[in-house]
């Protein structure tokens, strides 16, 4: 999409993109700063800076007074989701409008062979981490129209095998959508859940291929796995003032795969 036809409506703002790194992180971030906004991203190993570097380096080039930086945090550190939202603060200022919570991680593995430990680096990566995030960054949200999107997964209600920890996960990630929707809207804020299907990304690579050919065999739009900017169009949205009225919602973003 060229810049002239850009619809600015993020211009002013800030937003925090956890695992922004790589795949969707990435995509939320840059469509984020193409519409104008101030980006903190945050990435968990060494192995991943070069491509925060890459990705700041780009938005840089947008030329539109959108600005981005990286963060190191491994937000299942119970301490993380302050320290990024202390960076974030350092660089861009006391508010931040835009919460993505992106940051998570799959386990294939079949019930009988998930440990305890397994369950706790899923659980305090895809649901503890959002739930102290969201915490964190409430006395930074502006007076009105503060905006968390949450990346759940069309797993969520879906019972895949082998990924029992990582879907009831992603169903946990959706009753606290609601729930923070509830509590969080007298204060002109909105709370809402995206739920990819498929993305080509390299995550995708964790998943077993006849999921993804039996998606793709039942997709609606094009018979075909999702892009990136599929899912980045749907967050900016969220992200932006014209979805004031949507609250609450999780969005199949799946081609029609999963209809809610």
């Amino acid at each position: 999409m060229p810049l002239s036809n850009l619809s600015f409506n993020l211009q002013g703002k800030v937003a925090i993109v956890t695992g922004a790194s790589r795949g969707i992180g990435a995509g939320i971030a840059f469509e984020l700063a193409r519409r104008g906004a101030k980006v903190a991203g945050t990435y968990t190993s060494q192995g991943s800076e070069k491509a925060m570097d890459a990705l700041i380096a780009k938005i840089d080039n947008l030329g539109n007074g959108s600005q981005a930086i990286k963060i190191k945090a491994d937000l299942r550190d119970p301490l993380a989701p302050k320290q990024v939202i202390e960076q974030t603060v350092q660089a861009f200022g006391t508010h931040i409008d835009i919460l993505v919570n992106n940051a998570g991680a799959e386990l294939v593995k079949p019930l009988q062979d998930v440990t305890v430990e397994d369950f706790a680096s899923i659980y305090n990566l895809n649901v503890r981490g959002p739930m102290l995030m969201v915490q964190a960054v409430l006395p930074h949200l502006p007076a009105r129209g503060g905006r968390i999107v949450n990346i759940s997964s069309v797993g969520a209600r879906y019972g895949f095998k082998d990924l029992s920890v990582y879907c009831s996960s992603k169903t946990a990630l959706e009753g606290l959508t609601r729930c923070w929707a509830a509590e969080l809207g007298g204060a002109g804020h909105t709370v809402n859940a995206v739920n990819p299907g498929p993305v080509q990304t390299q995550l995708m690579e964790n998943i077993p291929k006849d999921y993804i050919e039996m998606q793709k065999s039942q997709t609606p739009v094009e018979n075909r796995i999702g892009t990136v900017d599929d899912i980045a169009q749907i967050v900016a949205w969220l992200a932006s003032e014209e979805s004031r009225w949507v609250s609450g919602q999780v969005i199949s973003a799946s081609g029609g795969w999963a209809m809610y």
